[in-house]
C-alpha cells in the first residue's frame, strides 16, 4: 500500500502527446500510509483549531476512548447491539460484515449501474422489489458477477439495495468516533462585526473542517465516502428529473451513513436536524471535501523534502508570510548598492586630493616641513603615491619595511636596493644627498664611481645656499597650505 512514484520512459510517440496526471495529495497519502500517527497528530492538531472538542471528544476522535453516544447507556440497548452482530457474523461477506476493499468493489457495481439511470423518480425513496432484491444481495454475497444492465432488476431495486449495505455496516460509514465533531462542524457559524456568533452558517470553515476529518476516516470508509457522496451529488442536479433534492437524499442516508446504531429518533431529537443539514452540506459541497487542504500539502511535502515540517495552518501561515516580503530583501539591496556607490564616489575624490596633496609635499626641498608631512603621509595608509590606482584587495604585508625618503631615492637616483644595502654596510654614516647634488650626480655619471670625499665637498660648497633658499621656501609653502 506504500505510494511509490514511478519514472517511466515511454517511447511511443502516439502517447506523448497524452496529458500526464499529477497528484496533488500524493505526499499526504504517502505520509498517511508510512507515518499514520505523524499524519494523524498532524490533521487533528488542526481539526483542534476550527472546533472546540474538550478532552474526552478529542480522546475519542483519536481513538484513546471508546466513543459515547446517544442511548448507549442502556442494558437492553447494548443487548441487542451486541444479539445483532452475532447475527450478522453468519452473513455472508459483504453485507453484514465490516467494510473492505473486496466488498467495496462489489458495491461500486451497484454505484456504477445508478449513475446511469438517474433520472428514476422517487430515486432512493421509493422502494424496490423485495424478491428481485433479495436475489441481487446473494449474488453479491457470493461474489459472482452481475450484469445489471441485462434489465432484470429496477433502478429502485439497486437503490434499495445500497442503502441496505450502508445500514447493515458495524458502525456508520463516517464512524462512531466522528459523531461529536460532525455535530461540532454543524455548529459553525459566522460572527459579526462585534464579534458575537451569529445564525448564519460559516461555509469556508465547515468545508475545511470536513476535509480535516476525512483525511482520518479509514481508507475503505473515505473511498466509499466519496464514490456514494459523488453519486447523490450527482442524482441532486437531476432533480427536475427524479425530484429529488439534497435535503432529500440526506434525509434518506443521514440515518445509514452518519447516525450511530441502534439508537432511535428520541435519543437524537436535539441533534436530527443537524445531522440532516450537515448530509445535505456534505452532498452540495462533495466535489471540494476530498481534497486536503493546502497546508496539508506543504506540510507533508516538507516532511519529505523539506528540513522541517509545520504542524498547524499558523505555522505555515508565518511560513507564506516571510515569502511574501521577498520584495524587502530587494529594497534593502538597492538601498546598499546606492550607498555602495555614494561611498565609491567619496572616496574617489578623498584620493583626488590627497594624489594632488601629496604632489605638492613632493615637490618641495628637503626641509623639516617637508619630512614632518611625509612622516604623517606613512601613518596613514590610504594616502597614495602618485601615479598609483587604487587598490582593490589589501596588499600582501612585506619582508620587511621601506622608509618613504628610500623610495624616493630609489626612483630619483635609479639604484637598486643591493646597492643601497651595500653602502649601509660598507659606510659607518650615512651620506645626505641633496637635490641639487642629485642633479649634478646625473650629469656627472652613477653615483658608484664617486668617492665619498667628493660627496662631502660638493655639500659643503652649496651647503650656505641651500640655507637661503630653504628660509625663502618655508615661508611660500607654509602660507600655500
Amino acid at each position: 500500500s506504500d505510494a511509490i512514484c514511478n519514472f517511466v520512459i515511454c517511447n511511443d510517440s502516439s502517447l506523448r502527446s497524452q496529458p500526464i496526471i499529477f497528484n496533488p495529495d500524493f505526499f499526504v497519502e504517502k505520509l498517511r500510509h508510512e507515518k499514520p500517527e505523524v499524519f494523524t497528530e498532524l490533521v487533528v492538531s488542526n481539526i483542534t483549531r476550527l472546533i472546540d472538542l474538550p478532552g474526552a471528544e478529542l480522546a475519542q476522535l483519536m481513538g484513546e476512548e471508546d466513543p459515547k453516544l446517544p442511548g448507549a447507556n442502556s442494558t437492553a440497548s447494548g443487548f441487542f447491539r451486541s444479539l445483532i452482530s452475532l447475527k450478522r457474523k453468519e452473513k455472508g461477506v459483504v453485507f453484514g460484515s465490516p467494510l473492505t476493499e473486496e466488498g467495496i468493489a462489489q458495491v461500486s457495481q451497484l454505484i456504477e449501474y445508478l449513475h446511469k439511470n438517474l433520472r428514476a423518480e422517487g430515486l432512493f425513496r421509493v422502494p424496490g422489489n423485495s424478491i428481485r432484491q433479495q436475489i441481487l444481495k446473494d449474488a453479491l454475497n457470493s461474489g459472482t458477477d452481475i450484469d445489471l444492465d441485462s434489465g432484470e432488476f429496477h433502478s429502485n431495486d439497486v437503490a434499495t439495495l445500497l442503502k441496505m449495505f450502508l445500514g447493515e455496516l458495524p458502525e456508520p460509514l463516517l464512524t462512531h468516533k466522528h459523531f461529536h465533531a460532525h455535530l461540532k462542524i454543524a455548529d459553525l457559524t459566522l460572527f459579526d462585526e462585534k464579534g458575537n456568533k451569529t445564525s448564519i452558517p460559516d461555509k469556508e470553515r465547515q468545508i475545511e473542517a470536513l476535509q480535516l476529518l476525512f483525511l482520518i476516516l479509514p481508507a475503505p470508509n473515505r473511498s466509499l465516502l466519496k464514490l456514494l457522496l459523488d453519486l447523490l451529488y450527482q442524482t441532486a442536479k437531476k432533480q427536475d428529473k427524479n425530484k429529488m433534492s439534497a435535503h432529500n437524499l440526506a434525509l434518506m442516508f443521514a440515518p445509514h451513513i452518519l447516525w450511530p446504531r441502534n439508537v432511535t429518533a428520541n435519543d437524537l431529537q436535539e441533534n436530527i436536524t443537524k445531522l440532516n443539514n450537515g448530509v445535505t452540506f456534505m452532498i452540495k459541497h462533495s466535489q471540494k471535501l476530498f481534497k486536503a487542504p493546502v497546508y496539508i500539502r506543504e506540510c507533508a511535502r516538507l516532511h519529505y523534502l523539506g528540513s522541517r515540517a509545520h504542524t498547524s495552518k499558523d505555522d505555515l501561515d508565518l511560513l507564506t508570510s516571510s515569502g511574501s516580503k521577498e520584495l524587502q530583501p530587494l529594497k534593502s539591496q538597492k538601498r546598499s548598492r546606492l550607498d555602495s556607490c555614494h561611498q565609491e564616489e567619496t572616496q574617489q575624490r578623498t584620493e583626488e586630493a590627497l594624489k594632488e596633496l601629496f604632489h605638492h609635499v613632493h615637490n618641495m626641498p628637503d626641509s623639516a616641513k617637508k619630512k614632518k608631512l611625509i612622516r604623517q603621509f606613512n601613518k596613514h595608509p590610504t594616502a597614495l603615491t602618485p601615479g598609483s590606482d587604487v587598490p582593490t584587495s589589501p596588499a600582501p604585508r612585506r619582508t620587511r619595511s621601506r622608509s618613504f625618503s628610500g623610495l624616493i631615492k630609489r626612483k630619483v637616483l635609479g639604484t637598486p636596493v643591493i646597492l643601497e644595502r651595500k653602502s649601509r654596510d660598507t659606510t659607518p654614516e650615512p651620506v645626505r644627498v641633496s637635490k641639487e647634488n642629485v642633479q649634478l650626480l646625473q650629469k656627472c655619471g652613477s653615483p658608484a664611481h664617486m668617492s665619498q670625499a667628493k660627496l662631502k665637498s660638493l655639500e659643503g660648497q652649496k651647503e650656505g645656499s641651500c640655507r637661503r633658499m630653504r628660509a625663502r621656501l618655508l615661508s611660500k609653502d607654509s602660507s600655500s597650505l
